[in-house]
């Protein structure tokens, strides 16, 4: 379970934030905080895996506060939940590692999304923790899990699956010269062959990639896949 502090200084806004957390799977509220003071005591007596930060509160800045924490020793994780838009604003939660941005107002989908990344991203570091020296494609998927999914990204993927791995049967995909089997997309993403063509077969019917076949010399076709017209 991924315990979750929510600071806003709307005491209602927090508690309609709070109230979608509880509704997406792995993630409780461990409470709300309403100024950076109140978020500071908070995270004295407890610890807390992520904060839904708005940036403007009455005492301190989200980012200033984000700020003492990292000063403090305080890893707890941050996204960003705010109007707040200006450039620098964003820069600034960039350079103290905030991991995602949502701007106000917004749908429980786009909260539920971000949230999604971000247990992507712990079970992908989780993963990767047994590996002294993790690779590229490992380091790529790690960096990735926890954005969002934009507008050309692969469709949502049915409860349980994971979107990232959609994402990235995707873009190999759409990265080759020539159409791929279910065995050449598990060899370069990483996967095994059958979760290979289990995403392949829900992109097919989602109308991202389309199949056809190649006859070999035993007579048997080959399934091969490539970017749907329109797919990409």
């Amino acid at each position: 379970m991924i315990d979750v502090l929510v600071v806003d200084d709307d005491f209602h806004v927090a508690e309609i934030n709070a109230a979608y957390v509880e509704k997406v799977a792995g993630f409780h509220v461990v409470g709300t905080a309403h100024t950076a003071l109140q978020t500071l005591r908070t995270l004295e007596d407890r610890h807390v895996d992520l904060l839904l930060l708005d940036h403007y509160l009455p005492d301190r800045t989200g980012l200033d506060l984000v700020r003492g924490l990292r000063q403090r020793g305080v890893r707890s994780d941050v996204i960003m939940v705010t109007a707040a838009q200006d450039v620098d604003v964003i820069e600034a939660a960039l350079r103290y590692g905030v991991l995602n941005y949502l701007v106000k107002p917004f749908t429980f989908e786009g909260l539920r999304s971000r949230l999604a990344g971000y247990a992507e991203l712990r079970r992908t570091l989780r993963d990767a923790g047994g590996a002294t020296t993790p690779g590229q494609r490992q380091i790529d998927r790690i960096f990735g899990a926890v954005h969002a999914p934009s507008s050309g990204s692969s469709p949502a993927p049915p409860k349980g699956w994971s979107g990232p791995t959609l994402d990235l049967i995707r873009e190999v995909i759409e990265a080759a010269e020539a159409p791929l089997s279910a065995h050449d997309v598990a060899s370069r993403t990483g996967i095994s062959r059958s979760t290979a063509q289990r995403y392949l077969r829900y992109l097919q019917d989602k109308g991202v990639v389309q199949l056809s076949l190649r006859y070999g010399d035993a007579g048997r076709p080959e399934h091969r896949y490539a970017c749907a017209p329109g797919g990409r």
